[in-house]
């Protein structure tokens, strides 16, 4: 407790004592209590309590408090102790209030009234603790009371150094727990303008130290305000990285010149871009050169905390630079000293130096630079004892890669991702994805890669992935032969990713015909190998299957009948999964009854999609806000259609384009609607389209259950079923 020695306060000495030495719980509560009620008695009873003795039982108080005991009285005491003359006194009053005075409190305007006075005092401790006790509190009364009083005290030309200190920070704390309460865009802030940035230019460096801050908050509030503090700020830094450490001793950490205020002044400037004065301009690139070059000059301490206020000034320099993109051999020597880190013994230097080089390779003036240093990238991803620093690597290749280097870093992402983390795998196959399709030449290659993705990290593989894969090859003529047979191939392998089915099934069913030639994936082996996998699957794959089943009808004849003794089976007709049973039965009469003509119709070869920017980067950066450069944001116009939604409503298209396709199909209701209202897909919305499919038949019974919905039945009804489906049940019981 404050003030316990220098006061001798003995009686809270002796207490504290007691507390510790309590042997249970029970006893402690015990001494306390006897306190508390001796405590209570005194203030009630006593009247002649003089300034020592209320201190001493505000510090009982305050010390019961802390351990976790409620204080309901005491607090006038604490009160009257605020207009002593006394240090001491002074100070354990306004603690007492900043800890345990309720901002709703009644007493509120005394304090206030204490505070004014303790802020017009000449003694400046007085001064000191009455800001303190304000920006400890914080509350919105605080501010409007003292709003102004605070930047007078700060700009005042008489007001001692320390006091400015303090009142720099009372000030950025009010500004930020009350911004709307401070008047900082009045008229009256406008004279406070130019001396606040003057401040810069004090000789006292604590006083500076705590004015960067605060004006690095009032910037980011009004930039075009306080533009007049990049001058003074690049002034100020200049002097102290020129600076010995001899020079500025007080403020010399470890032989570094005042580090912290280097750091705050060098972020200060990241708030604007790159100086538009030529002088400005020319000095603030001399003093982000003399950084580098002390950086590469040996340390003059072999002490942690030498190279950790070094290296703290050095990485802050680096982010300013690439903030401004502005100045090539910048960049490159702040890219090249990077480099340096990457073999650094310390885990926290080689995850900044990764993190940073992020950034340069997306400048035009140092990407080149950062490539060179991809050998070492890739290794660090590799071997790397830290996920996190494993992490930022996989990042910065995901960043460096262009055309040129883009089959190398992909392959080398493809091959960790056998034994990569689990945490980090599904972002790394979206950006495996994302950069396969950015730079491929050749769409063979693309197909190879992200079949390759699957069989790798099938189960971080998202559906976007899949989608896109299939997207690309329906609107190229040029690949689809290629990803027929090798999706084909991928099939043969003992063990099969779900993911690996369900693009093999889509793409065979579209240009299963392209390779059906050659007897190794004649149309009867093509089926059987599809539909061996068919029972290990789940029923959103069966579902697939089996419209891939339907489109080998009318793609090989040969294999019709066969097909149909499958869709015949009860596990499908009579199958627990409604979508599946709906399918078979409508798959099974459309195989039956219509014509072959008007079956090729139906079943005809997909449309190519609209084109479409690419989802998967949208989901990159939903997943690693702030990861994904900004220059590479693609606008989704539209959302991303299904492949499957795009299969279903192209054959809903074609069936419901005949007006008696009902007839055609057996059916007693159409396969599907080819458009829906917003209204009838509510629930579908909600639950999430299982099947992937906005226009399947499985949707059909969600819109029929949904129309079945009557709530006028509970007017003669106290309980009941408001809602049915095969998903869920929502009842109603009146009690």
């Amino acid at each position: 407790m404050p003030a316990v020695r220098g006061d001798g306060m003995r009686g809270l000495a002796v207490f504290i004592s007691d507390i510790r030495n309590c042997k249970s719980k029970e006893a402690e509560i015990k001494r306390i209590n006897k306190e508390l009620a001796n405590i209570r008695s005194k203030f009630k009873g006593d009247k002649t309590l003089d300034g020592y003795q209320k201190k001493k039982y505000v510090c009982k108080l305050l010390f019961i408090f802390l351990l976790g005991h409620d204080i309901d009285f005491g607090h006038m005491e604490a009160v009257n102790l605020l207009s002593s003359n006394k240090y001491s006194e002074k100070q354990i009053g306004y603690l007492f209030i900043s800890v345990l005075v309720n901002t709703n409190s009644d007493l509120i305007k005394l304090i206030n009234q204490s505070i004014k006075n303790d802020l017009q005092s000449r003694n400046s401790i007085h001064v000191n603790l009455a800001m303190q006790c304000i920006a400890n509190i914080g509350s919105r009364d605080m501010a409007e009371a003292f709003g102004y009083d605070i930047p007078k005290l700060l700009v005042s030309g008489d007001t001692m150094d320390v006091v400015k200190q303090s009142a720099a920070l009372c000030f950025l704390r009010l500004l930020r727990t009350n911004p709307d309460v401070i008047p900082i865009d009045s008229n009256g802030a406008s004279e406070w303008t130019s001396r606040i940035v003057h401040l810069l230019n004090d000789q006292h460096l604590g006083v500076v130290t705590a004015a960067v801050s605060l004006i690095d908050a009032l910037v980011k509030r009004n930039p075009k305000e306080y533009k007049a503090c990049v001058s003074f700020a690049v002034s100020r830094l200049s002097r102290i990285v020129t600076a010995s450490y001899t020079d500025l001793q007080d403020y010399t950490y470890y032989f570094v010149p005042a580090p912290w205020l280097s750091v705050k002044l060098l972020r200060l400037l990241q708030n604007y871009s790159t100086p538009e004065d030529a002088g400005v301009r020319v000095r603030l690139n001399e003093c982000l050169e003399t950084i580098l070059n002390k950086a590469q000059e040996a340390p003059k301490s072999k002490k942690v905390q030498h190279s950790n206020a070094k290296n703290a000034v050095l990485f802050e320099a680096i982010s300013l630079i690439i903030h401004n993109d502005s100045e090539p051999n910048l960049l490159v020597r702040a890219c090249n000293q990077l480099g340096q880190f990457l073999s650094n013994r310390e885990t926290n230097l080689r995850y900044l130096a990764l993190e940073s080089m992020c950034l340069l390779a997306n400048s035009e003036f140092s990407h080149e630079a950062v490539k060179k240093h991809q050998e070492v990238v890739i290794l660090s991803m590799k071997m790397e004892k830290d996920v996190s620093v494993r992490q930022q690597a996989v990042d910065l290749l995901y960043a460096m890669c262009d055309k040129s280097n883009s089959e190398e870093i992909v392959q080398e992402m493809l091959n960790y991702l056998e034994t990569a983390d689990y945490s980090i795998r599904e972002e790394m196959v979206l950006k495996v994805a994302i950069l396969a399709e950015k730079y491929a030449t050749d769409y063979t290659w693309y197909v190879d890669v992200i079949l390759n993705l699957i069989r790798i990290a099938g189960d971080y593989v998202s559906e976007e992935v899949w989608y896109r894969v299939i997207q690309i090859v329906i609107n190229r003529d040029d690949v689809q032969g290629y990803a027929a047979k090798t999706v084909f191939e991928a099939l043969q392998a003992p063990a099969c990713h779900e993911n690996m089915v369900k693009v093999g099934g889509y793409i065979l069913g579209e240009f299963g015909n392209l390779i059906a030639g050659d007897t190794r994936s004649a149309p009867n082996v093509q089926f059987q190998l599809l539909h061996s996998k068919y029972h290990l699957c789940s029923p959103m794959t069966r579902a697939l299957l089996l419209s891939t089943y339907v489109k080998f009808i009318n793609l090989f004849p040969e294999v019709k009948t066969t097909i149909q003794e499958i869709l015949k089976q009860d596990s499908n007709l009579r199958s627990a999964d409604a979508e599946l049973q709906q399918r078979a039965s409508e798959y099974l009469q459309l195989s039956k009854i219509v014509s072959t003509d008007v079956l090729a119709t139906v079943l005809e070869e997909m449309p190519s999609f609209p084109e479409r920017e690419s989802s998967i980067l949208a989901v990159l950066k939903k997943k690693k806000p702030g990861r994904v450069p900004d220059n590479e944001t693609l606008e989704n116009r539209s959302p991303q259609a299904s492949p499957i939604s795009h299969q279903n409503n192209h054959v809903n298209n074609h069936t419901n384009s005949n007006s008696n396709s009902a007839d055609l199909l057996g059916l007693s209701t159409p396969v599907t609607t080819s458009t829906h209202s917003s209204n009838a897909n509510v629930l579908v919305d909600v639950l999430g389209d299982l099947y992937g499919g906005g226009g399947s038949a499985g949707s059909n019974s969600l819109n029929a259950s949904q129309n079945n919905y009557n709530p006028k039945k509970f007017i003669c009804k106290n309980n009941g079923v408001l809602f049915e489906n095969e998903l869920i049940q929502v009842g109603v019981k009146y009690l």
